[in-house]
């Protein structure tokens, strides 16, 4: 296994359990409901649709181009916010790891 892929599986680990106490907390709603509150966490909000938005262009991009079938990150990552991008850098490790090089 690869140094990458670990340091992947350790930011989905720690993301994973900071997004399951949160959400045991205040719930899916209780999540989003703070970003209405100010202009500062509507910013917050805004910033990070945008950077989700530029992930999923990525993605179709990048997967089409390593034959990586995206449509189910940009789904995960619609319902699920970075837990689509982490997984499809995952995947496309896994993928990379599994190819041989080509010499020149």
């Amino acid at each position: 296994m690869s140094k990458r892929i670990l340091i992947l599986g350790g930011v989905i680990g720690a993301f994973g359990a900071l997004t399951y106490a949160a959400l045991a907390d205040v719930g899916y709603l209780g999540i989003l409901e703070p970003h209405f509150r100010s202009w500062g966490a509507g910013q917050v909000f805004a910033d990070l649709v945008i950077a989700l938005l530029l992930a999923n262009i990525w993605i179709v991009a990048d997967g089409r181009n390593r034959g990586i079938n995206p449509w189910p990150f940009v789904l995960l990552t619609l319902v699920a916010g970075s837990f689509g991008p982490l997984a499809y850098l995952v995947v496309r490790e896994t993928k990379a790891a599994g190819t041989p090089v080509a010499s020149k």
